[in-house]
């Protein structure tokens, strides 16, 4: 079972990469790369709970690795690439706005250092997968094949959306296509999902309370970060939204509603 110092290894680790991200982004003036930093912090943490722990190396250790690697990598890069040439994000600007002067300290606390905590808390399901030397059990299997699927809900997802803006024909339409027929976000959904595989990884090394991490994520996707910040932007900009959203799941895939 992984020990406190090992924790705190992942957490210093996290706020060191956000600070340093703030600094850039001071630099830059624009705070918007936080978002592209988000899947970092848990390749970041998962490589220190696997320097600072004390488990010999494991399936467990592997498959954790790989897939926190996979997930964060592609959702970094996705967002890098999605906000290229875009400016910083309209929230940040009018917190800019808002705070004056006192922005920068401001951002570094309430934007950085905020997140860098919410993404340890998040991570608690890794600190047990990457610090058990054992091989996968029945549970673990398990959640390789959510997180495979919630990978590519989250992958897919993003892709036809992308293909779907890059026709200039499709402009102020609705996307209600291949995933996104099924789910209004088959991406946050897919997210969500994976995350409920990681704590299955996490659930035979000990760490069945970290229950916790996928129970916040999905929380913050739901309520928070992700569902409401877009549905709210959507209902204004798009008139055939309201019509998409009376028969599309909003979060769970399911068959469309008629309507």
């Amino acid at each position: 079972m992984p020990d406190v110092a090992t924790a705190l290894a992942g957490l210093v680790v996290i706020l060191v990469l956000a600070t340093a991200t703030w600094v850039l982004s001071l630099v830059r003036r624009d705070v918007s790369i936080v978002d592209s930093l988000w899947g970092l912090l848990f390749v970041a943490a998962a490589v220190a709970y696997t320097v600072a722990g004390d488990a010999s190396g494991g399936a467990r250790r592997t498959v954790a690795l790989v897939l926190v690697t996979v997930w964060g990598v592609r959702l970094a890069g996705h967002i890098t690439w999605r906000n290229a040439g875009h400016g910083e994000d309209p929230r940040y600007r009018a917190m800019r706005r808002k705070h004056g002067p006192r922005f920068a300290v401001t951002s570094l606390v309430r934007v950085f250092w905020l997140q860098g905590a919410l993404a340890w808390l998040i991570s608690l399901p890794l600190l047990y997968a990457v610090d058990s030397g054992d091989d996968l059990d029945a549970l673990a299997v398990l959640g390789v094949a959510v997180w495979l699927v919630g990978f590519a809900f989250e992958a897919v997802g993003d892709v036809q959306l992308a293909r779907f803006k890059a026709d200039p024909a499709n402009a102020g339409q609705v996307m209600d296509r291949g995933l996104w027929r099924y789910t209004r976000h088959p991406n946050y959904f897919g997210d969500s999902t994976q995350w409920w595989g990681f704590w299955l990884l996490a659930v035979g090394a000990g760490g069945w309370w970290t229950a916790l991490s996928p129970v916040l994520m999905t929380f913050l996707l739901l309520r928070v970060s992700g569902v409401p910040l877009l549905e709210r932007g959507m209902a204004r900009t798009r008139p055939a939204y309201a019509a998409y959203a009376a028969r599309t799941s909003a979060f769970v895939p399911a068959p469309p509603r008629r309507t």
